[in-house]
């Protein structure tokens, strides 16, 4: 008679082994949910390791990694290693880049909305700049440059005020009288210099020094830190204080990004966002501030400039380009800002 051996583990080990199972697969899946929580972010950059844009992003790197208790990491890359900033742009439109600090009147091309930014004599003082940035308005700004380019504002950087750098003298306004002034080439800016008597010239950034020392062009529109970055004063020694402008950056995400975070995420970004950049703006106006002191010690000579009177001078030939550019309403947002 052919006896069945039976093992006395069969009825005991199958459940066992039945439930270690299911418990190794439920931990592998627990592991699976917690690395789909973790996200590494790229943010590029054209600064330096001294400028706000660096230092902004490290601030925001660190805020992002509190609040998300580490989950979310970022890799800064300055100093422009992925290209020139519209480059950076295009990167995140085309979801290949996470973040970047981009000066608005290099995206015109795909918001012209952004277009708003390159208006001179747009702020009254410091702290409307402030009050238009962190309110209602920036936001309503952002979310239109967001619309038309599918890239997200998340907050605005920026904070140095532009000036008159000139090779020659700016003892009053009438020393404008043709003098030939490398500005970007914007309807705003163009439509303002030249009412103010100017002959606005447009000239490739890597050529201004050059051009000054060659008499091509007498002087450029420019904040204290790159003036002294770039050593212009040392052959445009005349700095006229017009503060025509507060510079704006805008802080951006992808939106193929965005779409890949989840709610909580998403709130700590635009948490960290926001923190960092107030942080960026104090550091960006202390930097001119002291810039602006250096180039003094250096020789330049700084000029008082008839700031009210420019305004009055500029207001009639812009309200017409406003109006053709269709940003009469946001200028006037911002205008009335309090």
């Amino acid at each position: 008679m052919t006896h069945e051996w039976i093992d006395p583990t069969r009825n005991t080990l199958r459940p066992l082994a039945r439930h270690l199972m299911v418990g190794a697969l439920l931990s592998a899946s627990l592991g699976l949910a917690g690395a789909a929580q973790a996200m590494e972010l790229r943010f590029g950059h054209g600064g330096t390791e001294d400028t706000a844009y660096h230092l902004g992003a490290e601030r925001f790197k660190e805020l992002l990694a509190e609040k998300s208790d580490g989950n979310i990491d970022v890799t800064i890359l300055g100093n422009s290693v992925l290209g020139h900033e519209t480059e950076m742009f295009e990167q995140q439109m085309a979801g290949a880049l996470d973040i970047s600090i981009i000066n608005p009147g290099l995206i015109t091309d795909f918001s012209p909305s952004a277009n708003v930014f390159s208006i001179p004599f747009l702020y009254r003082d410091e702290d409307h700049w402030q009050t238009v940035l962190d309110g209602e308005v920036g936001r309503t700004i952002a979310d239109q440059i967001t619309a038309e380019t599918d890239v997200r504002v998340l907050a605005f950087y920026g904070g140095g005020k532009r000036q008159i750098v000139s090779s020659q003298p700016l003892e009053s306004l009438d020393d404008l009288a043709g003098l030939q002034i490398r500005t970007n080439p914007t309807r705003p800016l163009i439509t303002a210099w030249e009412a103010l008597g100017a002959d606005p010239t447009v000239m490739e950034w890597s050529e201004i020094y050059t051009g000054l020392q060659l008499g091509a062009i007498d002087g450029l529109l420019n904040e204290a830190e790159w003036i002294h970055r770039m050593r212009f004063h040392e052959v445009a020694p005349h700095i006229g204080l017009s503060e025509h402008d507060i510079t704006v950056r805008l802080l951006t995400l992808s939106q193929a990004t965005w779409d890949r975070m989840d709610d909580t995420q998403r709130e700590q970004v635009m948490a960290a966002a926001a923190e960092s950049a107030d942080y960026a703006r104090e550091v960006q106006l202390e930097q001119d501030a002291e810039a602006l002191d250096l180039l003094v010690e250096e020789g330049a000579t700084l000029h008082d400039m008839d700031r009210q009177t420019m305004m009055e001078m500029v207001a009639g030939p812009l309200e017409s380009v406003i109006a053709e550019m269709g940003l009469t309403e946001l200028h006037q947002m911002i205008v009335n800002a309090e």
